[in-house]
This record gives C-alpha cells, sequence and structure tokens, in this order.
C-alpha cells in the first residue's frame, strides 16, 4: 500500500505540498501541512500530534479538565495514513493532495477516541458474525451567499439572478448553478468519490446529491467525510459558501443525511430478502434495534445547538420513534422496489453529523437488534408528525444527558469516546449559551 501511495507522488510531480488529516469528534479535519518532498516519510512512518487533538471543541479549543491534556502530559497519538491513500484537492489554487490519517497509540493499539477507529470496531462485529454491511448515503445541503448581514441564495452566475424560494426538484435551480456542479462532479471523479444524482431540495438553495452505495461501510465514511470537505471548499472558490448545517434559515427545511443499508451474508446474499415486500425477521429485528437506541444516540444524529432546530414536526425531519414501509414521515423507512435491495433508510441524521460516529451508531444498533431477536412495534401508516409517538430529546442537553447516561451506547461506543464526546458538546453547550442566534449560525456555516 505505501509503494501504490508513494506512486502517487511520483506520477504528480505538480503536486508541491500534501495534507495530512484525521476526523476529530465533530468531523473537523486535523493535521498538518508537509511539503511533498518529506511525504515519504509520513507515507512509511506516519506522523504524530496530540491524542487530544481528535478531542477539540467546535472551535478547535481544548476540553476543560480533559485527562487527555494536562494530566497526561498532552502525550502524542501515532497518526497512519488510512487505506485510502492520497486524493487531490481540487477546491485549492495550487495542485495539492490529502492524505487522510487515523490514530493509534504508541503501542500500536487503535485510539478508541479516534471517530473512524470506532466505526472500524463496529464494523468487525459484523466481520465476526460473516456478515457485511452495504451502505449509500444522500447528503443535502445548501449553497449561501453570507457576504451581507443576511443569508441568502448566491446570484446564479447563469441568469444573474438570485432565487426567492425553494424549487424542489427544479431542473432551473440546478441549471442555474450548472458550472458549480460540473466542477463538483469533476472533482468527484478525482477524488473517487461516487457521486450519483443531484436533485434540489425543498429549503432556500438547497441541494442533495446521492453518493452510490457500496459493501465497504468504512470507504462509505470517508467518502461522505471528503464530499463534505469538497463541496464547501469548491463552493468558496466559486465565489459563494456551501454548508451542511442543519438549519441555515428558520422558516424552510434543514439538511438531513439519510442512511440506506441492507446487510449481506458470507455468501453476499440480502439477509433483508425475503422474495416479497415485507422483510425478514433479521430486517425487523435491525429495525428494532435502530429504534431501541434513537433516542439515547441522539446526540450522534443531531450533534450541535442548530441540529435541534431541525427537529420539529412536519418539516422532513422525523424526531418520532417509528418505522413504516414507503413513507418518509417516519424516523426508518423500508423503501419499496426489487427485493433483493431491501433496505432500511435512516432518516433522522442531520447533514451536520460526523459520518464516521453516525455509521456507527446506526449499524452498531441494527446489529444490537439482530443479536437480541427484539421486534418492532407495528409500522405505522399516514402521517407519523400527527402521531403520539415516543419521541428523541428535544434540546441539546438532554440529548448529551441521554447519550451520557445510556445502557444501550456503551455496546456501540467505548468508554473513551462516549467520555470525550460527553464532554466536548458539555463545553459547547456552554459557551454557545453566551452567542446569539447570529453568532452560532457564523460560526457552524463554514464548520459543519
Amino acid at each position: 500500500m505505501s509503494s501504490v501511495m508513494k506512486n502517487y507522488l511520483r506520477k504528480h510531480p505538480e503536486v508541491r505540498t500534501i495534507r495530512v488529516a484525521a476526523a476529530d469528534l465533530n468531523g473537523q479535519p486535523r493535521g498538518k501541512r508537509v511539503p511533498s518532498r518529506f511525504a515519504d516519510k509520513v507515507v512509511e512512518d506516519g506522523t504524530r500530534f496530540p491524542l487530544s487533538v481528535l478531542n477539540l471543541d467546535i472551535w478547535g479549543e481544548d476540553i476543560d479538565d480533559s485527562p487527555l491534556v494536562f494530566e497526561s502530559g498532552d502525550a502524542d497519538g501515532v497518526l497512519k495514513p488510512t487505506e485510502r491513500g492520497f486524493v487531490p484537492m481540487p477546491w485549492l489554487e495550487a495542485p495539492t493532495a490529502l492524505l487522510p490519517i487515523w490514530m493509534f497509540r504508541e503501542d500500536g493499539r487503535p485510539y478508541e477516541g479516534d471517530p473512524r477507529q470506532t466505526l472500524k470496531t463496529v464494523l468487525d462485529r459484523f466481520k465476526d458474525k460473516g456478515l457485511t454491511p452495504v451502505v449509500a448515503v444522500e447528503l443535502e445541503f445548501f449553497l449561501i451567499d453570507d457576504s451581507g448581514r443576511n443569508l441568502q441564495v448566491p446570484i446564479s452566475p447563469r441568469s444573474s439572478k438570485r432565487r426567492k424560494a425553494a424549487e424542489t426538484m427544479s431542473i432551473r435551480a440546478l441549471d442555474s448553478f450548472d458550472t458549480f456542479f460540473t466542477d463538483l462532479y469533476d472533482a468527484c471523479e478525482a477524488m473517487d468519490i461516487p457521486a450519483d444524482t443531484a436533485i434540489s431540495e425543498a429549503g432556500l438553495g438547497q441541494f442533495e446529491i446521492n453518493l452510490m452505495h457500496g459493501d465497504d461501510a468504512l470507504r462509505a465514511a470517508d467518502d461522505a467525510w471528503l464530499f463534505k470537505l469538497l463541496v464547501k471548499g469548491l463552493a468558496r472558490r466559486h465565489g459563494f459558501a456551501a454548508s451542511f448545517m442543519a438549519k441555515p434559515y428558520e422558516d424552510y427545511a434543514g439538511s438531513g443525511l439519510h442512511t440506506h443499508f441492507s446487510i449481506v451474508d458470507k455468501n453476499g446474499a440480502n439477509i433483508f430478502d425475503d422474495g416479497g415486500p415485507r422483510g425478514t425477521a433479521l430486517m425487523r429485528h435491525a429495525v428494532a434495534g435502530c429504534l431501541n437506541a434513537m433516542h439515547d444516540c441522539s446526540l450522534i444524529f443531531a450533534p450541535h445547538q442548530n441540529s435541534f432546530d431541525r427537529m420539529v414536526p412536519g418539516a422532513h425531519a422525523p424526531s418520532g420513534l417509528s418505522w413504516a414501509y414507503e413513507n418518509r414521515t417516519a424516523a426508518i423507512r423500508i423503501p419499496s422496489g426489487n427485493s433483493a435491495a431491501r433496505r432500511i433508510e435512516h432518516r433522522v441524521a442531520g447533514g451536520d453529523v460526523n459520518p464516521y460516529l453516525m455509521l456507527a451508531a446506526i449499524l452498531g444498533a441494527a446489529l444490537n437488534g439482530i443479536e437480541d431477536g427484539v421486534e418492532p412495534p407495528e409500522p405505522i401508516t399516514g402521517n407519523a408528525y400527527a402521531l403520539d409517538l415516543p419521541r428523541i430529546p428535544t434540546t441539546w442537553g438532554e440529548a448529551i444527558d441521554a447519550f451520557e447516561k445510556s445502557t444501550i451506547v456503551p455496546r456501540i461506543f467505548s468508554a473513551e469516546l462516549i467520555r470525550n464526546l460527553v464532554s466536548t458538546k458539555r463545553q459547547e453547550l456552554f459557551y454557545m449559551a453566551e452567542l446569539s442566534p447570529n453568532e452560532q449560525v457564523e460560526i457552524y456555516l463554514d464548520t459543519v
């Protein structure tokens, strides 16, 4: 693998610097800029930075009283390249390559506070049972002109006009930013991100792009993480912002990150497929596991103050604990279609999530349900928003408490990650309370 990485730079002599970066708990890339002539050393030996760097708050500040900082002398972790290898960074002016990395302890053990290592641990549980998740994600985001006092849709480079309203599934809306989307798809091709269809969504200047399904959930999380970096960076190169924040506009729907998944056995057979529209008992167990963990894992699906502005009834963000067949008002949807492709759609997460933690929560919960053989309640019919259903927490503080006190969460996440995430979110909760809504939006717009 290291020879492949080295050959990438030999084939791209125009690349004069590289970035090495890992995802912290908020999905923020943390790392270093390295001249390309020293890249071979990084490929062979990795690099080092403090364990605490993956446990910073949204502002990039240390967590108060974290045992990773002064108590332990702010000890280093060892960062090694992931199997992804180098990818180009088309949003930068100078030719540059990004080398994704993940964190290990000095003795070679995976660092349990690393979000990517967390997902790997969940996937190892599947592997031990001869099972493999097949995953696809749908990412919604906003294109935003943030140059003035109020956020608004950018002026279309094609028409020189500014859209005044949302246009659901409008070809005109897509064509208004054709240059941006053409560059985006070219960049996805260069970065080997499997971007599929694009549509305009229900929010003001909101769009959705689907990433194709695959049987490597770790790579699916990588794709989602890299895609978010790409969209935000490329939009700035086009003169406006792109944001995955959950709810930039009070009067319009927020952005979600929907996950579709099935599970195949060692023979490649979909264990959710019963040959008909209902799905197997194993599918129902997976649904039950997801529903049972949804309340306590809401901090993963709604990780920020702004996230809970999206979680309101009737705004395309399911907050009631329910499942249904072919019903987008439910938190868990079973899409119709060919039974061989029978799958579960998890619809709760916002676009502002960390993709590694989100997939760990969803897949870990589904596996819990399969292991326990639990049955879900009856599927709902009609409008879930109009039903009296158990709900996820309605505030950020309640979500933090639920995550910390849960008996389900420790079956999915390590004690280290639980402690780090709770302390991070409590610190953010405290300092966000000092900011106005506009100041909060300014923080979240470019970060999440």
